[in-house]
């Protein structure tokens, strides 16, 4: 069983996630500052890559959010470290599952607030279990299906 206790360290205002703690990396994912508009339903205010980096230990690792639309998949977010793909993708209303590659790590679960709670399906090793924390507490975790999202934009045009 994993002992590991991610500390997580979220700044609204700044729109920084900071990940750590014993035998973990470092993980940091920050919006660059500059007067660009921030969303107040996404922890670090934006899902724009143009506007965030990522660090692992000091060092940069590509963070590629999706714009966030109708689908669930729109609101995935991938990240690189060390030539490794993982991914958190919304599987229900509330929940994400984290991937790294094809393999299925977990599923997290945050609202925004920092708190980030998880569900293995294996054992995760500390970058794993750091990164998957660090995205959830940037991006939050899960999404409306499609067909619920869709019924309210449809409502919204009906006077």
């Amino acid at each position: 069983m994993n002992t590991l206790s991610p500390r997580v360290d979220l700044d609204l205002a700044a729109g920084t996630v900071r990940v750590g703690g014993e035998g973990l990396p470092e993980v940091v994912v920050a919006r660059t500052p500059g007067d660009g508009e921030t969303n107040d339903a996404i922890p670090v205010g934006t899902r724009d890559p143009a506007r965030l980096t990522l660090t692992v230990d000091g060092r940069e690792a590509r963070l590629r959010p999706a714009k966030g639309r109708v689908f669930r998949r729109s609101f995935r977010v991938d990240a690189t470290v060390d030539g490794v793909r993982y991914r958190l993708v919304p599987c229900s209303y509330v929940e994400s599952r984290l991937s790294r590659g094809r393999d299925a790590l977990g599923r997290l679960d945050s609202t925004g607030d920092g708190l980030v709670g998880a569900e293995w399906d294996t054992e995760p090793d500390a970058l794993a279990l750091a990164l998957g924390t660090a995205l959830a507490a940037a991006f939050g975790t899960g999404a409306a299906p499609w067909w619920e999202i869709m019924t309210d934009v449809i409502g919204e045009l009906i006077p």
